[in-house]
């Protein structure tokens, strides 16, 4: 029988791994700009539709 990690161990382990990966992306393609980012709802924001088949233009 082999000893198996603990349920702790493991969260940890996934932890640390979803770390590294997301270290290695922002290293390896920079981190965004939040004030150039597009809002994720425009929602009474003034801006017009554009470029859908619902633009109504």
């Amino acid at each position: 029988m082999t000893a198996r990690p603990s349920r702790p161990l493991v969260g940890l382990m996934a932890l640390a791994i979803l770390a590294t990966v997301i270290a290695w992306d922002a290293a390896r393609t920079g981190l965004p700009d939040p004030f150039s980012t597009p809002a994720p709802f425009a929602l009474g924001s003034g801006a017009a539709p554009e470029g859908a088949h619902c633009s109504g233009g």
